[in-house]
């Protein structure tokens, strides 16, 4: 992950500065896409973990919104 995120903030340096030509581009778009489907999937194991309390003491899991 720390391999993919210096990577996608090296591109973005340069596109501030220079400018990214079409492949670079892509490579960006693609870079991105992969970072988002890693925290959600990361989120989605953690709120696997996560219970409620409801008001009379009972505990359940948290469940994904339809």
């Amino acid at each position: 992950m720390e391999k993919l995120i210096k990577r996608i903030n090296e591109l973005a340096k340069k596109s501030k500065e220079q400018g990214l030509n079409d492949e670079e581009k892509a490579e960006q778009a693609q870079l991105r896409q992969e970072y988002i489907r890693r925290f959600r999937q990361g989120m989605e194991n953690t709120l696997s973990n996560v219970y409620i309390m409801d008001e009379k003491g009972n505990k359940r899991k948290v469940e994904k919104k339809k």
